[in-house]
């Protein structure tokens, strides 16, 4: 098998360590990782989701749904909060699917000039293709660069 081509040597990089920073949420159902790079390719930051700093985040807050909802910071805002600098033109990496609508938003404004992902399954796909839909579409109108791979190509690095 002949190698990869070098930037997509690199977005499996970070894709993976999305995937590991999703690892580290505590949500009992749907763990989200983000990892915002330079074009230096070199990390920013990185964020799961989860509640904020200084709030309880115990089981039984985790398991009651609209607790949880109303608590949870995105990964992708996380990683944007946790920043210390610009993000203009720097790549977001998201895990295990594309940014919904809301996040899509707070990534425009932030100066971020591309998303990688992998692409949804299914089931990913009934619950939230609407608002990944809505967000490729702030995506293109705002001139950001989407790539969404197939999960068997990231498979490949390991």
């Amino acid at each position: 098998m002949s190698p990869l081509p070098l930037p997509i040597r690199w977005d499996r990089r970070f894709l993976h360590l999305a995937s590991l920073v999703a690892g580290w949420s505590k949500d009992p159902s749907t763990k989200t990782g983000a990892a915002i790079v330079r074009p230096d390719r070199t990390v920013v930051s990185v964020g799961y989701n989860g509640f904020p700093r200084r709030m309880r985040d115990d089981l039984a807050l985790l398991r009651d749904r609209a607790i949880k909802y109303s608590r949870t910071i995105h990964c992708e805002m996380n990683a944007i909060l946790s920043a210390r600098e610009r993000l203009d033109g720097c790549t977001l990496y998201t895990m295990p699917f594309l940014t919904c609508d809301r996040c899509a938003v707070h990534v425009v404004q932030a100066g971020i000039r591309r998303v990688v992902s992998i692409m949804a399954t299914d089931d990913q796909l009934d619950r939230w293709g609407e608002s990944f839909e809505l967000a490729r579409s702030y995506y293109h109108e705002a001139g950001i660069q989407v790539v969404e791979y197939a999960p068997d190509l990231i498979e490949l690095v390991r």
